[in-house]
């Protein structure tokens, strides 16, 4: 059973999460876009904060310079597709 400060945490998470998906799914472009970025970036230092950043600024997903755990859950995804990605070739 979940304390009530950590239900209100996943109640927060799953919010993000929702109008994350709300916005990728009214415009399909910010998926490849992100991947791109991603590609990008990939190999750099701080890869995960220019990868953000650059999402920020070139689609309609907006990641803070404080990250919550969506933010990081989102970056996360993404290394995990490229890293499938890498496995396939």
């Amino acid at each position: 059973m979940s304390t009530p400060v950590e239900s209100h945490r996943q109640a927060r998470v799953i919010d993000e999460l929702r109008v994350f998906i709300k916005k990728v799914l009214s415009d399909p472009t910010i998926a490849v876009k992100s991947i791109d970025i991603a590609r990008k970036h990939r190999s750099e230092a701080d890869s995960d904060e220019l990868i953000a950043r650059e999402i920020s600024s070139n689609t309609t997903i907006r990641i803070p310079e404080k990250w919550s755990e969506a933010d990081r859950m989102f970056l996360d995804i993404i290394q995990e597709v490229l890293d499938d990605e890498e496995a396939m070739y």
